[in-house]
């Protein structure tokens, strides 16, 4: 035998609109959560492509010192003559030119002055050339 329990209208009603606020409420809740959740999302692409176009910054930035570094040593070798030139190699911010001793070395004075700095020994000269000061004013030239 199977017993039905009937309620009256006004509960059934009741129950009826309470559910209704119930699933409209979830909805508002569920809409107010993917709109954060979706803020959240858009951030953090701008931070990376902010972080993304920072890196690119520097990393033009490095290229373009070294392009920099790289002409005025070139230039400063031409200067000397490429074969009196025995070894160039960059430590820290100088750059070390090894020559021949009996290498003429004044376009190389008249260029780069007091910046180079000039050792004689009697194996070899060394010349030491200071790139900060030839970055910083090439850099800002550009």
């Amino acid at each position: 035998m199977i017993v039905a329990v009937k309620r009256n209208n006004k509960k059934r009603n009741l129950i009826k609109l309470i559910s209704a606020l119930a699933v409209v409420s979830m909805f508002v809740y569920y809409y107010f959560h993917m709109s954060e959740e979706y803020a959240k999302q858009q951030e953090l692409e701008n931070q990376k492509q902010l972080q993304l176009i920072e890196k690119n910054k520097e990393e033009e930035k490095s290229r373009k010192i070294e392009r920099i570094i790289y002409r005025e040593i070139e230039t400063a070798v031409d200067l000397i003559g490429q074969r009196k030139v025995i070894d160039v190699k960059l430590i820290s911010n100088k750059a070390l030119i090894v020559v021949d001793p009996d290498t003429n070395l004044d376009a190389l004075k008249v260029r780069y002055g007091t910046t180079a700095l000039i050792k004689k020994d009697l194996k070899d000269i060394k010349i030491a050339l200071d790139l900060k000061y030839i970055i910083e004013s090439k850099y800002n030239e550009k």
